[in-house]
């Protein structure tokens, strides 16, 4: 469990990270060979831990920890064999394992309640068929819907703050047991990447419960008064010796805490809710489009003429075709001159160079020239409050069921 904490930190101990990154440099060599010699598992050998947690390498990696700690747990039994009990060991690992439990929740459910992690559903995920949704996007536009069930979720991973401290360990690990379990299987039933994390921490929660499963097994099914034991704890000869080490336990804390707060709050002012949209953020349907002073009749099959222009991202915007296929531009808007230029991420790097007009709040113009013909495409900003999901709102009396 220690091996498994230090070669996956996922930024539990802020102040260490780099350190505890230093293994990555030996590991994304060695994990590799592990595979292709030892085991003869063969993958993409390029790929290593990046937005899923459940890679090929992720995998091995846990196999060769497992394989690690199992070969090491007989060679310290067969060598440490006439000692009779490890209380100093296991107190440090149960510290190992609630701080890093402690500080990953803590962390999660943050970015919960700033609303960082389930962002408001995107002007794509908007006009998306809800089909066409993978497992994990649907659960993701779910989630990031409500406001208050993100501050919800928060605020049971922040609860994971009472393993921290001694008396309240317990609680701690029952209320990060409930979280952990709704994240677990939201990942397994949702096909999100992060199964393999999320496993381990129920796995943590229930280590450190375990001690007591017998009476709380007896508290709470057979109805009988029982007492916890009091944790061990190491003893100080000295009580500068325990001034220090408790100074520094609640000064790390404090400090971590507080580094985490103030990143997150920064994070939100550039990713989440409180930055600010980009110029001309919307949806924009065509309404008519002119070549040379001619306009088109609309043709529902035409590949190349535009249906909407979708603007969500700064520097970025999707175009839709007729027969709703899309493609994905880069923009640079020129707000002296009035003009926006279109660059394609797409292979063929199409660009368009183009004047655009605003006209009130709702009507936009882009013109200029298409292969020396001249091109107008007149737009219609479309109102987010006719989507269902966003006017539906909270409602105390539902005579019927609104569900569409």
């Amino acid at each position: 469990m220690s091996l498994f904490i230090i070669l996956n930190n996922n930024g539990a101990f802020t102040f260490f990270s780099g350190i505890l990154q230093l293994p990555d440099l030996v590991l994304h060599d060695f994990i590799p060979w592990f595979s292709k010699h030892i085991i003869h598992y063969n993958y993409d050998f390029t790929i290593y831990t990046n937005g899923s947690g459940d890679t090929s390498y992720n995998w091995v990696l846990l196999l060769f920890i497992f394989l690690v700690s199992v070969s090491g747990c007989i060679i310290w039994s067969v060598l440490d064999r006439k000692r009779k009990s490890y209380n100093a060991a296991y107190y440090w690992l149960v510290v190992l394992v609630r701080f890093y439990l402690a500080f990953t929740l803590i962390l999660y459910g943050a970015i919960k309640v700033i609303k960082l992690q389930f962002p408001d559903p995107s002007l794509m995920r908007l006009l998306q068929p809800f089909g066409n949704a993978s497992p994990m996007g649907l659960a993701w536009t779910f989630l990031g819907f409500s406001k208050g069930y993100n501050i919800f979720m928060g605020i049971i991973e922040v609860s994971a703050i009472m393993l921290l401290f001694r008396r309240t360990v317990v609680v701690g690990a029952f209320l990060s047991l409930a979280a952990t379990v709704h994240v677990m299987t939201m990942n397994y039933f949702f096909d999100v990447p992060v199964k393999l994390l999320s496993s381990a921490l129920v796995v943590m929660c229930l280590f450190i419960l375990a001690p007591h499963f017998l009476k709380l097994y007896r508290f709470f099914i057979s109805y009988e008064s029982q007492q916890l034991e009091k944790m061990y704890r190491p003893t100080f000869k000295k009580r500068w010796l325990y001034l220090t080490a408790y100074g520094a336990k609640y000064l790390y804390i404090t400090a971590s805490l507080l580094f985490l707060i103030s990143s997150l709050i920064e994070q939100r002012k550039t990713y989440g809710s409180a930055a600010p949209k980009p110029f001309m953020y919307g949806i924009y349907n065509v309404e008519s489009t002119k070549v040379k002073g001619k306009t088109l009749a609309p043709l529902t099959t035409d590949s190349t003429r535009w249906k909407q222009m979708i603007i969500n991202y700064a520097g970025f915007a999707r175009i839709k075709k007729m027969n709703d296929s899309a493609a994905n531009f880069t923009t640079v808007f020129d707000q002296k001159k009035k003009e926006l230029v279109l660059q394609s991420t797409d292979k063929d790097s199409t660009k368009y160079v183009l004047n655009y007009n605003l006209i009130g709040k709702d009507k936009l113009i882009l013109s200029g020239l298409t292969e020396k013909d001249s091109v107008s495409v007149s737009f219609k900003r479309k109102d987010l409050k006719e989507f269902k999901l966003i006017n539906r709102g909270f409602h105390w009396v539902s005579e019927y069921p609104y569900n569409r």
